[in-house]
């Protein structure tokens, strides 16, 4: 399905108005990080993926053998021909898990500073079973753009709710922006309660209100090279001033390299989500051999090695 213009776009999902801006990048000085670095980071690729035309998809794109499975929500948006090339239960609400994070980094970014100092209080700790976390305490300190890079590397709940109640005055207040934010890029079939993505009834998104969030966040030049990311490690400040070490991995099996992409494509980096509600989530962008971008989103898969085949299978479209 062709592209329209982001008048046309916003007249069909019922929006009148929008707020986007254009690139925002900001300097960072690590005046409390004692030391930071990354390891193995791969070519870093940026694109100008954020644009006033963007890819519609009203229904299912799937073609005469469909690629995966049945009872996911894709989508698969080739961002120089703005075209949607795969959509599938595009617009069905569904839970996010960590895809979340995205919308998080998206705000934080937009209404930060990335050499902010950001302090942990009692909102911090995450409690729920199995939540990833790097265990920050309260009094614990990081600038922005050290947990934005904890946040999206290792998807960190308790990373989440320190950059929520920092940028936002409250965790309550920051999904107010993230709802205000989804609204001004037409992602009008999304609700946040969260900036983590742990379950909420009230806490959800559609694969199209993911690309539409995926793209926008891309427009910062710092989510382009953390999604590239496939590890990082650096100090921070704990309530006494001490300095205190974290090392994190990217949670991409792409990235990681125990998954490999089709043979033409090369996933430039993403974002992973888990829940037992949400099932196994991923958000990517990716290149073809020519350079073009693209961003690929499968939610509600059934598991981890399923997600990962529906997602080379999805990416396979793109040399077609």
């Amino acid at each position: 399905m062709r592209c329209t213009s982001k008048i046309a776009l916003l007249l069909c999902l019922l929006v009148g108005t929008t707020g986007l801006t254009g690139c925002s990048y900001f300097s960072y000085s690590a005046k409390y990080s004692v030391s930071s670095s990354t390891e193995d980071v791969r070519n870093t690729y940026y694109y100008p993926t954020f644009a006033s035309d963007l890819c519609v998809a009203g229904g299912d794109i799937t073609g005469d053998e469909d690629v995966i499975s049945s009872d996911v929500s894709a989508g698969l948006f080739d961002l120089n021909n703005k075209e949607t090339l795969y959509a599938k239960n595009v617009n069905l609400q569904v839970h996010p898990a960590s895809l979340t994070k995205v919308m998080t980094a998206l705000v934080a970014l937009k209404y930060g500073k990335l050499d902010q100092v950001l302090v942990a209080d009692s909102n911090v700790y995450v409690n729920e079973s199995g939540a990833q976390k790097v265990n920050l305490k309260e009094g614990d300190r990081l600038t922005l753009d050290q947990a934005l890079r904890i946040l999206l590397i290792y998807s960190a709940n308790d990373v989440a709710n320190l950059i929520a109640t920092n940028i936002g005055g409250s965790i309550e207040g920051f999904a107010d922006m993230m709802n205000k934010e989804a609204l001004a890029i037409g992602a009008t079939n999304s609700h946040f309660t969260n900036p983590h993505g742990l379950t909420d009834e009230d806490h959800y998104v559609t694969a199209y209100d993911m690309y539409l969030i995926f793209n926008a966040a891309m427009q910062y030049e710092t989510f382009s090279e953390i999604i590239n990311m496939t590890e990082y490690s650096t100090n921070y400040l704990d309530s006494s001033g001490n300095s205190k070490e974290v090392s994190v991995s990217s949670t991409n099996a792409y990235l990681s390299g125990s998954q490999s992409a089709p043979m033409g494509v090369t996933v430039i980096g993403g974002k992973t989500g888990t829940t037992s509600a949400a099932g196994h989530c991923l958000i990517l962008l990716a290149r073809d051999t020519n350079g073009s971008p693209y961003i690929a989103v499968i939610m509600r898969d059934t598991d981890s090695g399923t997600l990962y085949s529906d997602m080379s299978s999805l990416l396979s479209e793109i040399t077609k």
